[in-house]
């Protein structure tokens, strides 16, 4: 240790970062040389020189020369739960053609028992280089008829089922679409397996339950895998009670390695209201909203529009939850303080949804709100005119998106928008430019989950190889240190926790992410290639690679 160091004061602290960049996510000190944690806080952000005085006693000295820390990264919109899941189940994430994925399915089914659910999910038309069309039953009955198969694609929104799941559902020819859903019909009107938003709440509901012990397990090793890749936090947009329950029990447990701000589902409304909000001392597990659904996703056709879709006769579907149903819940929420988290993605939806909160805030009057800025959500909002926009801004709703929705819908979007709508489609910048935050996240196990791939698509705009669509709008990515906000400060700020995360200042949270690459200035494909070495929550290691 320097002689100077020894003869200085020892100031007490657990840990000591230095010799790094540190990108705080602070306007006040944007960069800092190291930082130093007692406990769970963070008590010094500075110099390499005047870290020194903490360089002393039983602190841990983290020397990260030729490493990056930033203010540890948030995903605003993820289901832990699927990602833990997704190991256990089939994947079919990544696979190049329909034919492939048709053989992946049979062959993961020969392992099936007969009357046994053959489950997975990822697959995605879009990506395919052969056939770009929906999966149908006649794909998977030849190899499961003696077993029933529910896969949903990728978006979650929809799925293919087989003749065996139709018939256990007792779905047939004459059965009428659910409201909010859709059965798609072969040229004879017999429903074809592809399947749409509330129609796959039939399934589901006659598919055997996990067990508390399965969920459990996949929650710990949601959030592992959330930690692997950089995150410190994650926003769980619409967790089942079983699983707050569950979460408790694993933090008390001491077996979080991500904190976690949740939101429950509409569909228990009821218990979220009558509870109230509730957090973990340390802050590590909150529950405080509730998730709504309104409309389908764009690449379905089931996402809600103003006008017909440039490749369909129809303008989507709304009504997963109706306004009957949701007017209710919204006023409660505003006398409990309780944050509405909703799904919309079509400019329909978008429209319809903002007429609804404005019609809830209108109605109640604030003096009897629980608090002045409720902030409540926009969940995906991938089409938003201009003067939604601004309505957005006058209402102090926040949008909450995922920038590799905005690079995976290149291959489909022109198609189903025609080139006047792609003008306000994913338009990230126009909303910063409002002085909008978004709350930037990855729709996990939608997509890959990975803070590397949503960073360098809200930068870019562009496909992973580097390419972009005619007509996509480069000019909607947003700067660097934005795209830092989008997924640091501004998700802390739409968690009502600006206050003690999302940036690395004196006396909030010590939770870092370190990766080997400085994002903010080395070329865009380098940030693909980078590795995350350490992952920090609350002044504890969660995840390392760096110095094993």
């Amino acid at each position: 240790m320097p002689e100077a160091v020894m003869s200085a004061e020892c100031l007490s602290a657990d840990m000591v970062i230095h010799n790094t960049k540190i990108y705080t996510a602070n306007e006040a000190q944007w960069t800092a040389e190291a930082t130093a944690v007692l406990g769970d806080k963070i008590i010094f952000v500075g110099s390499n020189a005047d870290a020194a005085q903490y360089m002393c006693g039983d602190a841990q000295i983290m020397d990260m020369n030729g490493k990056y820390v930033y203010a540890g990264f948030t995903d605003s919109h993820q289901h832990v739960e699927g990602v833990g899941q997704r190991p256990k189940t089939l994947s079919l994430f990544g696979i190049a053609t329909l034919a492939e994925t048709v053989d992946a399915i049979k062959a993961f089914s020969e392992g099936v028992p007969a009357n046994e659910w053959v489950q997975g999910r990822g697959w995605i038309e879009r990506e395919w280089t052969d056939e770009k069309r929906f999966l149908s039953k006649q794909d998977v009955d030849p190899f499961t008829a003696d077993k029933p198969l529910f896969m949903p694609r990728a978006d979650g929104v929809s799925a293919l089922v087989n003749s065996k799941a139709l018939e256990l559902a007792g779905i047939n020819k004459d059965s009428p679409d659910p409201l909010g859903g859709k059965f798609e019909r072969d040229a004879d009107g017999n429903p074809s397996g592809y399947i749409l938003a509330t129609a796959m709440d039939i399934f589901r509901n006659i598919i055997p339950a996990k067990t508390r012990a399965y969920k459990k397990d996949s929650l710990v090793q949601g959030m592992y895998e959330n930690a692997k890749l950089g995150w410190t936090n994650t926003q769980d947009a619409g967790m089942p009670y079983v699983n707050v329950d569950i979460m408790k029990e694993i933090h008390d447990e001491g077996n979080m390695s991500t904190r976690i701000y949740a939101a429950a589902n509409v569909a228990e409304a009821a218990t979220m209201l009558e509870r109230g909000p509730e957090a973990t001392a340390d802050n590590m597990f909150e529950l405080r909203g509730i998730k709504v659904y309104i409309d389908g996703t764009l690449g379905s056709r089931g996402a809600a529009l103003l006008e017909n879709y440039a490749d369909a006769d129809h303008n989507g579907f709304m009504n997963r939850t109706t306004k009957e149903e949701l007017d209710p819940i919204l006023r409660e929420a505003l006398r409990k303080g309780i944050q509405i988290e909703t799904h919309v993605i079509g400019d329909r939806a978008v429209r319809s949804l903002l007429n609804w909160y404005e019609e809830a805030f209108n109605a109640v009057p604030k003096s009897e709100w629980a608090v002045a800025e409720p902030r409540w959500r926009l969940e995906h909002a991938q089409i938003i005119p201009a003067q939604d926009q601004e309505r957005l801004v006058s209402l102090g709703v926040l949008p909450s998106m995922q920038p590799s929705h905005g690079i995976g819908d290149l291959n489909f979007a022109p198609d189903r928008l025609g080139p006047d709508r792609l003008a306000y489609a994913y338009p990230w910048q126009q909303l910063v430019d409002r002085g909008l935050m978004i709350l930037g996240g990855s729709d996990a196990p939608v997509e890959l989950g990975d803070p590397r791939i949503e960073f360098y698509a809200a930068i870019s705009r562009k496909r992973l190889d580097g390419t972009a669509g005619e007509g996509w709008h480069p000019e909607l990515a947003v700067n660097r240190k934005t795209a830092l906000k989008m997924f640091t400060i501004w998700p802390a700020y739409g968690a009502f926790q600006e206050d003690i995360r999302g940036s690395v200042e004196v006396g909030k949270y010590a939770d870092f992410t370190i990766f080997d690459r400085d994002w903010l200035s080395v070329p865009e494909a380098d940030i693909l290639r980078s590795e995350n070495v350490m992952t920090i929550v609350g002044g504890k290691i969660t995840y390392q690679s760096y110095g094993k």
